[in-house]
């Protein structure tokens, strides 16, 4: 009696049409985009003025070199390293500017040939849509892992000195991250860019932060100026919730509140105490510090802003003029 195995196929049938559906999304987005990814080699100084060889991944964003990558990748380096790809290539960069508050870094590699990657929109994006994650850990083979958006809307804390930022909106995965694929694509089935793998977030879950409307604003800056410039008020705080009177008052149930001011700060100076709540800035309701980032922005450095008070339970305006943060 001959016997039929149900999972072989028949050897008439092409091996495109033997993969699943997943597997063809997989596949056709690693092969579009491995090309434009590439392994990073750093020389990093370490404490005691050690050096220590280092690495992750990048994306080329531009035929002429700007390649995009995550800010703590190429921290504490000398500011330049080597790429390598999948053709083969090994080719010079440096880095032209880094935000270590939004984990984002543009290099320029010493090509003008490049195959650069496209750029999607992560607020697209939707939880269980299927994302790949693709680093080049390795130097000449990509890595890709996939997986589905099992979050949307995250927070990752970021450092930069004395400062601390939280970058919104990050997508949470569970396409797992390799070691050295930090810097490296999450990509849409499409095959476009909607973020910059950053994190492991714990056993199968990975971070990354997004391409969207505010990390775009930051690459441009990078790959203009050299440099992300932020608007700085002087204060530390967090939310509170506000009185019933006030909830009906501005629609609105929590503020800001005001839990230090920094001595000479532009806060300070307009006459901000501990305890205000800030429950209006430039126009814009804050109900949250998240609320209060987004607002302070570029555009608002060196420019009067009416910020709306409520100091022992009184609606008050004080108006006050945001200085550059310093890096």
């Amino acid at each position: 009696m001959e016997l039929t195995f149900i999972s072989s196929p028949p050897v008439d049938v092409a091996e495109d049409e033997a993969l699943d559906a997943y597997s063809r999304a997989v596949t056709s987005v690693a092969e579009r985009l491995a090309p434009s990814v590439a392994n990073l080699r750093v020389a990093r100084r370490v404490r005691g003025g050690r050096i220590h060889d280092g690495g992750g991944s990048a994306v080329v964003v531009t035929p002429d070199g700007f390649t995009l990558t995550s800010a703590h990748v190429v921290a504490r380096t000398e500011g330049r390293g080597r790429a390598s790809f999948v053709d083969g290539r090994e080719l010079d960069f440096e880095v032209v500017g880094s935000d270590p508050l939004s984990d984002l870094a543009v290099l320029r590699v010493d090509a003008r040939d490049l195959v650069p990657a496209e750029l999607g929109d992560a607020e697209a994006l939707r939880v269980g849509q299927l994302v790949v994650a693709i680093g080049n850990p390795h130097g000449f083979t990509g890595s890709v892992t996939a997986g589905v958006v099992s979050a949307l809307g995250r927070s990752l804390p970021t450092r930069s000195g004395a400062n601390v930022r939280v970058v919104d909106n990050v997508i949470q995965t569970d396409a797992a991250l390799n070691p050295g694929n930090s810097g490296g694509a999450l990509a849409d089935g499409r095959g476009r860019v909607v973020g910059i793998n950053t994190a492991v977030a714990g056993v199968g879950l990975g971070l990354a932060v997004p391409i969207n409307t505010a990390t775009r604003r930051i690459i441009a800056a990078l790959m203009t100026e050299g440099r992300f410039r932020r608007a700085y008020l002087g204060i530390a705080g967090g939310p509170r919730p506000l009185p019933p009177r006030l909830v009906r008052a501005l629609g609105r149930k929590s503020g800001v509140e005001i839990v230090q001011v920094v001595e000479g700060g532009p806060a300070d100076r307009a006459g901000l105490r501990p305890e205000d709540l800030i429950v209006e800035l430039d126009g814009t309701a804050i109900e949250g510090m998240d609320d209060l980032q987004r607002v302070v922005v570029t555009e608002l450095i060196g420019r009067s802003v009416r910020a709306g008070i409520v100091r022992e339970g009184r609606e008050i305006e004080i108006t006050l003029i945001p200085a550059e943060l310093e890096a």
